[in-house]
């Protein structure tokens, strides 16, 4: 028997590769994940030997997930708690706002704080940032004002043009006595040894989040940290969808380079203290820093002297929250629209429950214009992206393609009531599985800044004809169904 099984080895690999395949389809099966993510995995382990196991490991196996991230404490919420009491951050006061608010905003206010603890903010100012060459001509100028610390956590910090100088303003901060502390990613970053040591060498105090061995191999890992984050001095901060790479800047040098059109915001005020804890958490985590002996000093959360209220929530969503916090803000505040919506996402892969939202609320009345890149970065996120259109058209929404180069912004907004910006995309990957964060505004002022926005972008976009949409051929047609078989997994 061994000596046929030695002999017939393929088969032996195949009845082998069965068997685990087997093995994980009751873990999975068990697990009551989402089911089209099940169907997805359940179909690669059978029709793709060795491979779909493959598949399964880097973007089904959810065992994996508890593993990971028992050390991560997931009583965040008692953590954050502890903080507030103990310096005092704003703890918001729903009745108090009854009279302002209306009541399906406020119920948007009431769902972030049960699921996450987190406090809306009164106390704030706020400057939108259109692209990375506005991004960074701010945020320089806050980096050379730092005084007592700066936190930065990135998907993408490479050591390229705009990452050196990056590095360079941080290593001046050191000089200054300023301590710098910087997570990034260890899939989505690009540095060279060279670059870290001459981080380590000047002070900074730097981490990678949940190194890989093969980084260019597993550029679609699960549990990412997807966060564009800066924290000075405990009163500034940034979140968008900007990374630090020469990618994001538009040099008129360089004409031939493709334009890449983002959105980030300088915050200034409370929603920072937001961020500080959201920070911090990952902080522990990168760093296996213990909580209990780390003291958490009023430098990082000073108090606020700000005449401005614009009221803003941080949502931060990721593998080890018990909600889906950013997916189920968004959903309400579609649900909650009376006149109009308008998103800007790179990756409109949504779950039933978004598309439901969507389709629900164009039929009744309200009025969507969804903006997306004609051509993205990742050929089958763009093809399963289509496969959503036609139902979308057919139900009223109006899609754009944006045909000026790269759309990256991840806002949405609604009723000149509601707007968000963050680094989370409208897809299976930012909802379920990637560490996100958003900021969430309550602010006619700011809807209405990124409801011009907007409006301006699309001069430089094409708006998809319902009739010549459903007349495209069915090799577009085939390519959009098979690549929306992997849409939970992409």
């Amino acid at each position: 028997m061994l000596s046929w099984l030695i002999h017939n080895w393929f088969f032996t690999l195949l009845l082998i590769n069965y068997g685990i395949a087997l093995s994980a389809a009751f873990f999975l099966l068990k697990s009551n994940q989402n089911p089209h993510k099940t169907l997805s995995s359940l179909l690669f382990l059978v029709a793709l030997p060795f491979i779909g196991l493959g598949i399964y490991y880097f973007f089904g196996l959810e065992y994996r997930k508890a593993k990971i991230f028992k050390r991560k404490d997931l009583s965040a919420n008692k953590l954050i708690t502890s903080w507030e009491e103990r310096l005092n951050l704003p703890a918001f006061k729903l009745d108090e706002f009854e009279k302002t608010f209306l009541q399906d905003r406020l119920k948007l206010v009431k769902l972030v704080r049960h699921n996450q603890k987190a406090s809306l903010t009164l106390k704030n100012q706020v400057k939108l940032l259109r692209n990375g060459e506005e991004k960074f001509r701010v945020l320089f100028e806050d980096l050379d004002s730092a005084t007592n610390h700066i936190h930065l956590e990135y998907f993408i910090l490479n050591d390229d043009t705009i990452g050196n100088k990056i590095i360079d303003k941080l290593i001046a901060a050191v000089d200054r006595g300023v301590k710098v502390r910087l997570i990034y990613d260890a899939v989505g970053s690009s540095l060279s040894r060279k670059a870290k040591q001459k981080m380590t060498g000047a002070g900074i105090v730097h981490y990678p989040f949940m190194p890989v061995l093969f980084t260019k191999l597993t550029r679609k890992a699960n549990y990412r940290n997807h966060r564009k984050i800066v924290i000075i001095d405990g009163h500034i901060g940034y979140i968008g969808g900007v990374n630090i790479s020469d990618d994001y800047i538009n040099e008129s040098s360089k004409p031939e380079k493709l334009y890449w059109r983002d959105t980030h915001v300088r915050i200034e005020g409370d929603a920072v203290k937001t961020l500080q804890e959201q920070w911090l958490l990952n902080w522990f985590f990168v760093s296996k820093t213990a909580k209990d002996d780390c003291e958490v000093s009023e430098a990082l959360f000073p108090e606020i002297d700000e005449e401005k209220q614009i009221p803003i929530q941080i949502a931060a969503s990721g593998p080890d929250t018990d909600w889906a916090n950013i997916m189920e803000a968004l959903f309400l505040a579609i649900n909650s629209a009376d006149d109009y919506i308008k998103i800007t996402t790179p990756y409109f892969i949504p779950n039933q429950a978004m598309l439901t939202a969507l389709t629900s609320a164009s039929r009744s009345g309200v009025k969507i214009q969804l903006m997306v890149p004609k051509i993205g970065d990742s050929w089958a996120a763009r093809y399963a992206s289509r496969s959503y259109f036609e139902k979308l058209l057919d139900s009223g929404v109006e899609i754009y393609w944006y045909t000026k180069g790269m759309l990256h912004a991840k806002t949405m907004v609604v009723d000149d009531m509601f707007a968000t910006v963050g680094t989370s995309n409208m897809d299976y990957r930012s909802f379920e599985i990637n560490f996100e964060i958003n900021a969430l505004f309550y602010n006619e002022d700011i809807a209405c800044e990124l409801s011009n926005t907007f409006e301006n972008d699309l001069a430089d976009c094409e708006l998809i004809d319902k009739e010549r949409w459903e007349n495209r051929n069915k090799i577009e047609r085939f390519k959009e169904s098979f690549c929306r078989l992997w849409a939970p997994l992409l």
